[in-house]
């Protein structure tokens, strides 16, 4: 006789990058599993890998990660996680005003949303005459990197595979990145001065985030202080 099969619960979302409503369901332990080697590993291409096969098995196919934020993905996961195992994540957090003193924190997951900075915008002018339209990294774009870490090594290769337009009022043309190599790219983001590179940084630093607002109460000096959480890594503990 066949075993009974048990059933999973689905539950509802909206994207925070499309507002577009998907169905979900939590992870199972088959896919619980997949992703405590992945964190086992240390490796940021395994833990992107599980966090792929995860939300692409839980989103039952619907999701296609590669035309999405890595934001969105981020946010997806999180509630994935949250209804798996508990919607109260405890995190170690260090006290920013000593810089020895951890904290034991319980952070509500369904409190955490994608939060937009103001004045932040996909257009970035370089010159009066030239400047680009951005896109925002998808999950493709980050593997090796470590969850939405972006730093000196994979700088150059995430900024390139961001950009979407260059546009040259001067000339009255428009570049579309897809139509030039990664050669190109490269080549034009070095050659930018750096307060050209700085307002490319900006985009990266404003653009939206999962992000939370923890007070910390240090018990050792009495200082309360405000440690911003952001972006999924924050969240993995």
């Amino acid at each position: 006789m066949a075993l009974p099969k048990l059933t999973t619960p689905t539950y509802e979302l909206e994207v925070p990058s499309t507002d577009e409503k998907i169905k979900y369901r939590p992870f199972l332990v088959k896919e619980e599993k997949i992703l405590l080697i992945a964190l086992e590993s240390g490796e940021s291409e395994s833990i992107i890998n599980a966090v792929k096969e995860i939300v692409s098995e839980c989103t039952f196919g619907k999701v296609d990660l590669g035309k999405i934020p890595m934001f969105d993905v981020e946010y997806i996961f999180l509630n994935i996680r949250a209804k798996s195992v508990g919607e109260v994540s405890s995190l170690r957090l260090l006290c920013p005003d000593d810089k020895e003193t951890y904290i034991n924190v319980d952070v509500d997951l369904s409190e955490i949303l994608v939060q937009v900075d103001k004045g932040h915008s996909p257009k970035i002018e370089l010159t009066e005459e030239m400047g680009m339209i951005m896109t925002y990294p998808n999950i493709d774009s980050m593997s090796g990197t470590g969850i939405t870490e972006i730093n000196a090594t994979n700088m150059l290769d995430v900024i390139g595979s961001c950009i979407l337009q260059i546009y040259d009022k001067k000339g009255e043309e428009v570049y579309e990145a897809k139509d030039q190599t990664k050669k190109e790219l490269t080549e034009f983001i070095e050659s930018l001065n750096t307060k050209q590179f700085q307002a490319v940084q900006k985009f990266f630093d404003t653009m939206p985030k999962l992000k939370h607002v923890v007070e910390l109460d240090n018990p050792k000096t009495g200082v309360k202080s405000k440690v911003v959480l952001q972006g999924l890594n924050d969240f993995f503990a």
